[in-house]
């Protein structure tokens, strides 16, 4: 029987969070989260952000290091919440969200491709953007298309086009910034309920950028000694993008009024063309560029692996469980998720960060956080390698930010995210009824 080979060793498992994390995100939401609070005090959604962020990696990080199988949330809800019971509605629920989300967050990011390559080509329409976007997805897919550790390498260049943007960035800000555009005054920090939210929206915006840093968990079949390199790439990536994205955005709001960048369509084009002329600001664009074609090659590679567990453990359709018969790796589930996510750059982007972010805490996020507990008292037979700081406090504080954000994102959005747990339920329900599974026949 063919298997998964070990090949993707720590830098090459850090690049992969960090490529998944970074992306076009950030030079789309920095305008976002200006508006959310109407000043640069919407700074704080990155701080809290970071907190949640670092809590939530150190309950994958435990997941990760007990169970380093490819697939990730899949075996860590069925194993955590029972393989013979709820452990199987959990595990298919988590699949579900994967399967919805996963494409949609990739093309997200081919969407926002497209529209930062309107600052070099601003005559470019929206049927040329669409297939520009759709373009990226397919491009994608073919450099995953390969050998797990030539997937890797593809990972280590586009991480140093990355760090290399985010460096110059930074760079500008230290030269240029003003600290009195940085700090707001203090009487804008008032409290009340508009206060709450607004920082409720923005930690959404930042989240749906820290996203990724548990790609690793999805590959855990092909890392190398994965009970140190996963929990070290998880938290190595969140402390490395967590420092970028607060001195970026500190560098941009410290030079550009806040008023200007929060309507500013390519504010990092922009923040460049204010201090270094045009010609900067278009390689600057071309950088930018990069890193979008990056992240969508970090989604669309982390998600591909999740059908392919399921698939492989007989609870997906069996054609996702192929694999490669030379390279060894799944092939369809590569495939079908480079498919779908150029599809789905048919959709416009207005509103699609707030429904994919709430949607996945929704289907995965809330139950992940559960599942380190759940797994100590349910399988104290799996070894745990590393054990999450402080626990359970990572566990409450993971749980609290997911459910902060969930509460101030809007009814539409909260809908949109049971409508999709509710439809996942009945097609659980449905699938089990026919194979006689849980609750159907208890004893499988």
């Amino acid at each position: 029987m063919q298997t998964l080979e070990r090949r993707l060793g720590f830098g090459a498992a850090t690049a992969t969070n960090i490529l998944t994390m970074i992306g076009v995100g950030p030079f789309l939401t920095i305008p976002l989260l200006l508006q959310t609070m109407q000043g640069p005090e919407a700074m704080l959604g990155w701080v809290v952000g970071a907190v949640v962020a670092a809590a939530d990696g150190l309950v994958w990080a435990e997941l990760g290091a007990a169970m380093p199988q490819s697939g990730g949330g899949y075996h860590y809800m069925l194993q955590s919440y029972g393989p013979r019971g709820v452990g199987r509605l959990m595990s298919f629920l988590y699949l579900w969200s994967i399967v919805i989300t996963g494409p949609l967050f990739a093309a997200s990011g081919a969407i926002g491709f497209s529209q930062y390559a309107r600052y070099l080509h601003p005559a470019m329409t929206d049927s040329q953007a669409k297939l520009l976007a759709i373009g990226v997805c397919l491009v994608s897919t073919w450099l995953i298309y390969r050998r797990i550790d030539g997937v890797g390498q593809w990972g280590l260049l586009f991480a140093a086009v990355v760090l290399a943007a985010a460096v110059w960035i930074i760079g500008e800000g230290l030269f240029h910034a003003r600290w009195s555009q940085i700090v707001p005054p203090t009487h804008v920090f008032r409290f009340t309920s508009g206060f709450w939210y607004g920082l409720g929206g923005a930690t959404l915006y930042a989240m749906y950028d820290y996203a990724g840093y548990n790609t690793v968990c999805c590959v855990g079949g092909e890392v190398v000694r994965p009970e140190i390199t996963i929990p070290r790439s998880i938290l190595f990536a969140i402390a490395v993008v967590g420092v970028l994205y607060l001195s970026m955005n500190f560098a941009i709001v410290g030079v550009m009024p806040w008023r200007e960048a929060a309507q500013s369509k390519f504010v990092v084009s922009d923040f460049i063309a204010r201090l270094e002329g045009p010609r900067a600001a278009s390689l600057m664009t071309v950088l930018i560029l990069v890193t979008a074609l990056a992240s969508v090659f970090g989604v669309i590679l982390g998600t591909s692996r999740i059908p392919y567990a399921a698939a492989a453990d007989g609870r997906f359709f069996r054609a996702f469980a192929r694999l490669h018969p030379v390279a060894h790796f799944p092939s369809f589930s590569v495939l079908f998720v480079g498919i779908a996510s150029a599809a789905c750059c048919l959709l416009d982007l207005d509103a699609v960060i707030k429904a994919l972010t709430v949607a996945g805490i929704i289907l995965g996020s809330l139950a992940a956080v559960v599942a380190p507990t759940l797994l100590r008292k349910i399988r104290p037979d799996i070894r745990r390698p590393f054990h999450m700081w402080l626990y359970p406090a990572p566990s409450l504080i993971a749980f609290a930010g997911w459910s902060y954000i969930i509460a101030t994102s809007g009814i539409a959005y909260i809908l949109v995210g049971f409508g999709l747990l509710g439809t996942g339920i009945g097609a659980y329900l449905w699938r089990a009824r026919k194979a006689a599974e849980w609750p159907w026949q208890t004893a499988n």
